[in-house]
């Protein structure tokens, strides 16, 4: 793998590269301070709106000559709003990168906002959450959210049905004005390109970028406890957290390798004490998240009503006792799926972009994938075993959805 190269432009822009050059494709990730975090507190679901108006037409083109340019390079586009961050990203034939980059930086430096376009825009995203609403994990595991981080960092980035009906152009307008600029923006590329090559472009395209104010990142003010939403489903719906590391931390993956014990592939615990041995439910899982302040073990399980106080009972169970039997070969296993997954990434351009992006993000820093192999092989068991005495999950956010609720024992 070649080296990793940055550059830092003088209107607070950061540029990250990593040539691929066996590759036939590059990949960019372009990333803002703009996310949830960011709204007003009665403007939930303005970020993601904001970040559908501006993909409606920028610099010369409208909002149907801009789909087509896009389709003309041989884009695979997406965009997307986080706690911290609004996104923007494409892989496409390595030929095509630069122009990318320069239609990019017109869509986030001079988008329309036809407000013409507005209701179509509100009408979008009401239509993506009422599909949220109408599934039961989904609802769950967003509850969660909000139970974990609290009403600011834990708010799902689609809003309300309320705040949706309600934003308006003026806050668009406002939105986009302080939070699209420069100002700890991250630019990543990674293919077969050059260093140069994306320097180049990237100073012609956003080197005389404004500047604005740093966003701070607000604490999570979550609290634990149990909370049952009430439906008439066949089914029961779990969803559970507990406070953790987050990545950066010098301690986080001793933390992941025992959630990789727990929940990475069909061999993990969760799946085969919860779901193969005992039948309890036909799903379960558990992953890590992590913001840049703070993070969480979340995790679900979908049962039957009569199985649901059995599975929670025995998932929490498996999780409060993963270091009663440790085995050397769990842990060679995570090892295998985590360096099956590096190079993977290789093979890649939009994995190596993401993850340049959330390294950076996350850590100040872009993390060579030498540097992340090294750091998992040279775990041990004992590393594992001693986190997890020393930092028994606690605090427990558990959500459940069906017909009775469940008993949480004091302990959880």
């Amino acid at each position: 793998m070649t080296d990793i190269q940055m550059l830092s432009l003088p209107c607070g822009m950061t540029v990250l590269v990593q040539p691929m050059p066996w590759l036939r494709t590059a990949a960019f990730t372009l990333s803002l301070r703009a996310g949830v975090q960011d709204e007003p507190a009665d403007g939930s679901g303005l970020a993601s709106l904001v970040c559908e108006m501006v993909q409606r037409g920028a610099g010369h083109y409208n909002s149907r000559d801009l789909v087509a340019v896009q389709d003309n390079l041989g884009m695979d586009r997406n965009s997307g709003v986080a706690t911290a961050t609004v996104s923007f990203g494409g892989a496409m034939p390595c030929e095509s990168i630069d122009e990318a980059i320069k239609l990019y930086a017109e869509i986030v430096r001079r988008p329309h906002l036809p407000g013409d376009q507005l209701e179509d825009a509100r009408m979008m995203m009401l239509h993506e959450l009422r599909a949220i609403e109408d599934e039961p994990s989904q609802r769950v595991m967003r509850r969660l959210r909000e139970m974990h981080y609290g009403n600011r960092l834990g708010r799902g980035n689609q809003g309300t049905f309320e705040s949706l009906s309600s934003l308006t152009m003026q806050q668009i307008q406002d939105f986009y004005r302080t939070q699209y600029n420069a100002t700890q923006s991250i630019l990543t590329v990674a293919g077969n390109v050059t260093a140069e090559q994306i320097f180049e472009v990237a100073k012609e395209a956003f080197g005389d970028w404004r500047t604005g104010e740093p966003s701070p990142m607000p604490d999570p003010d979550g609290t634990p406890g149990y909370e049952h939403l009430q439906a008439d489903s066949s089914q029961t719906h779990i969803a559970f957290s507990f406070p953790s590391l987050w990545y950066g931390h010098e301690d986080y993956f001793r933390m992941r390798a025992g959630i990789g014990i727990l929940s990475d592939g069909m061999s993990s615990r969760l799946f085969d004490r919860v779901r193969e041995k005992r039948g309890l439910c036909y799903t379960v899982s558990a992953s890590c998240h992590s913001l840049r302040n703070a993070g969480g073990v979340f995790g679900y399980a979908g049962t039957t009503p009569q199985r649901a106080q059995e599975t929670l009972d025995v998932t929490l169970h498996e999780i409060r006792h993963l270091t009663d039997d440790l085995q050397q070969e769990e842990l060679d296993r995570w090892k295998v799926r985590i360096e099956s997954a590096l190079i993977m990434e290789q093979e890649s351009s939009a994995s190596r972009a993401s993850s340049l992006a959330s390294d950076f993000i996350q850590l100040g820093r872009a993390m060579p994938t030498e540097e992340l192999s090294q750091l998992i092989e040279s775990l041990t068991l004992d590393d594992v075993r001693d986190y997890w005495i020393q930092h028994q999950p606690s605090d427990y956010r558990i959500v459940t959805l069906g017909v009775e609720p469940l008993t949480v024992a004091s302990s959880a």
